[in-house]
């Protein structure tokens, strides 16, 4: 739906467990970093959103593919492309991989739903259905 963005991040020491491979949880930390930087490069602010439209992004699925390791001092990328938009979620595919390459280390697989502050399913706003290609909404 849109171009995908791309997040570099490099491994650091704290990233690491013991072998000096990147810890399965901190990926999801490089891939919640990268949908917020995607979000800051379209111009949403996540906290003004939340605190002026009372809209937030909650992952409500992830599936996480883990195919080979990123190690101590690796540069890397998080790949974004939103895949697909609905009512009050996008779709979403992020990939890790090395710079300069193309296959992934690892792929997540995302559902990440609107919620307002009492954690209820709101529609995505217009201003995010604009930044991802989604349109009108259904």
């Amino acid at each position: 739906m849109s171009d995908p963005f791309r997040f570099p991040v490099r491994v650091y020491y704290e990233d690491t467990d013991a072998g000096g491979v990147v810890y399965h949880a901190n990926y999801l930390r490089y891939a919640e970093r990268a949908r917020t930087e995607f979000l800051r490069a379209g111009g949403v602010e996540q906290r003004e959103m939340r605190e002026q439209e009372d809209f937030a992004f909650v992952v409500r699925r992830c599936t996480v593919d883990y195919r080979a390791p990123a190690v101590l001092d690796d540069a890397l990328e998080v790949v974004t492309r939103i895949t697909g938009v609905r009512g009050a979620a996008l779709e979403a595919v992020q990939e890790v991989v090395r710079q300069g390459e193309s296959e992934p280390l690892v792929v997540l697989d995302l559902v990440i739903a609107g919620v307002n502050k009492r954690g209820r399913p709101v529609r995505l706003p217009q201003r995010i259905r604009d930044l991802v290609g989604g349109g009108a909404p259904a």
